[in-house]
């Protein structure tokens, strides 16, 4: 899968994830916590990512994942 692809199926989970409504826009420099995305809720998104793209983030990077980018290149980097 190649960058845009995971970049768009990302935006897309954070959306469902975090129920946002259709007047905010994702790009890859959104900042999740911006989002009003507490521990659980990033918890949660850590989950619905690792079950959509059928990987594990590592424990170390989910604590250093802010932004939709970051989220997308740890997922490239585990494919």
């Amino acid at each position: 899968m190649d960058r845009d692809a995971i970049l768009a199926k990302v935006i897309e989970v954070v959306d469902d994830t975090l129920s946002l409504g259709d007047d905010v826009t994702l790009d890859e420099s959104t900042n999740l916590k911006e989002l009003g995305a507490d521990s659980f809720d990033l918890l949660e998104l850590v989950t619905a990512l690792e079950d959509e793209f059928s990987m594990t983030f590592a424990d170390d990077a989910v604590g250093s994942i802010a932004t939709v980018g970051q989220v997308v290149d740890a997922i490239a980097g585990a494919q």
